[in-house]
């Protein structure tokens, strides 16, 4: 799911030239890691809840959820419908 997740963030975020490898599991995605900015997180939760039926209900679940890869495929495997 990790692969999947970056793919979706390189591709809903326009991120090209950048592929699923550079980026890392664990590395944050905001400021010093991949340098998203709030804009992007409103833009990856969308697409996070339309691609995976995931409801992220506020900022504190969403600064969590959002905090690294590894962290966003643990979030949605937890909240996704069976």
């Amino acid at each position: 799911m990790r692969r999947e997740i970056k793919e979706l963030i390189i591709k809903s975020l326009n991120l090209e030239g950048m592929t699923p490898d550079e980026i890392g599991d664990d590395a944050p995605l905001f400021q010093e890691g991949l340098g998203l900015d709030s804009i992007d997180a409103l833009e990856l939760a969308v697409v996070i809840e339309r691609t995976y039926q995931v409801t992220i209900p506020n900022e504190a679940a969403g600064k969590k959820a959002f905090s690294s890869v590894s962290a966003l495929a643990e979030y949605v495997s937890e909240h996704r419908p069976a």
